[in-house]
């Protein structure tokens, strides 16, 4: 009898399942790619996932794989169809950024992760849609489209990296990277009912990423299951020479730090994050995430992070000061889109950021320009600097009590689309949860815990610096104990 999956399952599984069938020869690379881009076609159009599609690079990485899977000298993610936030540098492929100052921008070399990703075998699908520059929580701010929730098309799949998070959730990629500067992959991973992980600042070369905070951005991979997000975070690692600020720290091998229970593991919980604003299903579902995490073995500690409360408006403050630094340099000159406007230099310049950049973009340079000008540049600036830095310092202390901590990822569920467009307050707590780990640098996971009104919950565990380990293995734990991670939402079915 033949046992060989059907080609339109294919894009249901995971990545451990789909290397195994391409390790065993009971499907081919070209095969799962061609899945793949069938999956997009039929779905991509109400998604709105994907802003390229790179079928025929696809199908040939794919018969690449199906040469060396042969041979005998496959690499660790062999095959394995992906796809990129359009933040991330891929040689001669359209990078935008999610702006139309970027349209037509093709870099001229690949991000390092992207080039891991490539040694290890992976097939590039396309890039996905995302805020503008990483700057928003729900993928509205998109200069191209925006990208919809695939649990329910009238409502956003969170931000910045939402194209990253829908493509997982809707199986148009086995998995993505996206990036995490305040929360842009845990929020839309816990929106869509996926796997986000953001690493250690450090863990993950952040050469070839466009830049919005350089202090705080972090490439971080979405997956359907946390073994995936472990094998590749086994892949894009380590220390970079392209980039000072990856760390030398030895990776080590990820998966082997799964596990089954919490035996001795102590989780913090910190009532700091079951406040204000905190919806009552979410609620319940992180509760209930966090017995569970007791029932497996763990013991539930009680930690206090006070300056949680702060760290929103601190946030607010380094970001967009890093945002009007590093996007000085879009001036119409070197690269991307130019105005035909202006009758001088100066008037160029103007007219091609006024043309080039989004509302949400050039509010964030102007509270960025503002925070860092004479006069204000010690009464905020500075000021939020010292408070990152106590920050930092309450969560040094809460891990002398626990090994993890455990909160909810995002405040609610996926909300209507345009439902916070005119009120940029309501769309900023999108990320009160997530942004204090990124202002400490510390790595944090979000895990699939449960539905509020038919919608996912997520779960965040957040780890000591470079400890990746931990918190896989803890959420692999619990991952393993509920079946969240294996719902599907009815998006194909449904035609």
């Amino acid at each position: 009898m033949d046992m060989r999956p059907d080609s339109r399952s294919l894009p249901d599984l995971s990545v451990r399942e789909l290397r195994t069938l391409l390790d065993r020869r009971e499907i081919g690379a070209v095969e799962l790619a061609r899945a793949y881009l069938d999956r997009i076609g039929e779905v991509d159009g109400r998604v709105r996932a994907y802003l390229t599609v790179t079928a025929e690079l696809a199908l040939e990485q794919a018969e690449e794989a199906d040469r060396r899977l042969a041979s005998g000298e496959a690499g660790a993610l062999e095959g394995i169809p992906m796809a990129l936030k359009d933040l991330i540098s891929t040689r001669g492929i359209e990078t935008t950024c999610g702006s139309r100052i970027l349209r037509g921008y093709v870099p001229p070399y690949d991000a390092t992760a992207y080039a891991r990703l490539r040694e290890a075998g992976a097939v590039l699908l396309g890039k996905l849609n995302m805020d503008e520059f990483a700057m928003g929580s729900s993928t509205e701010n998109s200069a191209f489209a925006a990208t919809a929730n695939p649990w329910d098309l009238s409502t956003v799949p969170g931000g910045s990296s939402g194209g990253s998070a829908a493509a997982v959730a809707a199986g148009e990629a086995a998995f993505t990277l996206g990036s995490d500067t305040g929360g842009s992959v845990r929020q839309p991973a816990a929106l869509c009912g996926v796997v986000g992980l953001k690493p250690t600042y450090g863990r993950v070369s952040r050469y070839g990423l466009i830049a919005f905070a350089s202090s705080l951005d972090q490439i971080g991979p979405l997956t359907r299951t946390v073994e995936d997000c472990a094998l590749v975070m086994n892949a894009i690692s380590g220390l970079d020479p392209h980039d000072s600020t990856s760390s030398p720290v030895e990776v080590p091998d990820l998966t082997t730090a799964l596990r089954d229970d919490l035996q001795g593991v102590r989780v913090g919980v910190p009532e700091e994050y079951f406040g204000e604003g905190l919806e009552p299903g979410v609620e319940r579902a992180v509760r209930e995430a966090i017995e569970r995490l007791r029932a497996l073995g763990a013991e539930l500690v009680e930690v206090s992070l006070p300056s949680t409360k702060y760290a929103l408006a601190t946030y607010y403050i380094i970001a967009p000061a890093e945002a009007s630094s590093n996007l000085a340099r879009y001036d119409g000159v070197r690269y991307g889109y130019r105005s035909p406007d202006g009758e001088d230099l100066v008037e160029n310049y103007l007219a091609t950021r006024e043309q080039g950049f989004g509302p949400e973009v050039k509010r964030r340079i102007m509270l960025g320009t503002y925070a860092l000008s004479a006069g204000y540049y010690e009464a905020y600036y500075v000021k939020a600097q010292k408070v990152r830095t106590i920050v930092k310092s309450e969560f040094d202390r809460a891990f002398e009590r626990c090994d993890l901590i455990a909160t909810p990822t995002s405040p609610t569920v996926a909300f209507e689309l345009g439902s916070r467009l005119d009120d940029p307050l309501a769309m900023y707590l999108s990320d009160t949860y997530t942004i204090p780990a990124s202002m400490a640098g510390i790595p944090a996971i979000s895990v699939p815990c449960g539905f509020s009104d038919g919608l996912p919950v997520g779960l965040q565990l957040i780890g000591r610096a470079f400890d990746e380990a931990t918190i896989l293995g803890a959420a692999h734990a619990y991952e393993r104990s509920t079946d969240w991670a294996r719902r599907r939402p009815e998006l194909v079915s449904a035609g």
